[in-house]
């Protein structure tokens, strides 16, 4: 209706790209969630910096990072394809949670190439 992709719907691409890059790194985010691993979300910063408009193409650079031994970040950036221009900066925070729905050390970055 404004003619800008609704703030909620950044959340949806940041969350794409996180599970892309799962995938890159040979880690099937369902077959963690079958071994009774879920990784979720805990905390969300983002930092909304110009509209994408409906159509814009863009892509989502996404670095990982071990906090703690139950806690890990994504830092992801989201650029408008046409110019590379910064779009949003985004800080996702999460946990695994084991079949009791309690946090445990997944050590996901042994799991990561981060190089």
């Amino acid at each position: 209706m404004q003619g800008i992709v609704n703030n909620a719907v950044y959340m949806n691409y940041l969350e794409h790209a996180r599970h892309e890059f799962f995938l890159a790194q040979g880690i099937d985010f369902v077959e963690l969630a079958k071994q009774n691993i879920n990784l979720i979300v805990v905390r969300a910063e983002l930092d909304y910096k110009f509209p994408l408009k409906s159509g814009d193409k863009f892509w989502i650079a996404v670095n990982f990072e071990q906090l703690s031994a139950i806690r890990f970040a994504f830092k992801q950036d989201i650029y408008r394809a046409e110019d590379d221009k910064l779009i949003l900066k985004a800080k996702i925070i999460g946990t695994s949670l084991n079949e009791k729905g309690k946090p445990f050390a997944a050590k996901l970055i042994n799991l990561i190439n981060v190089s």
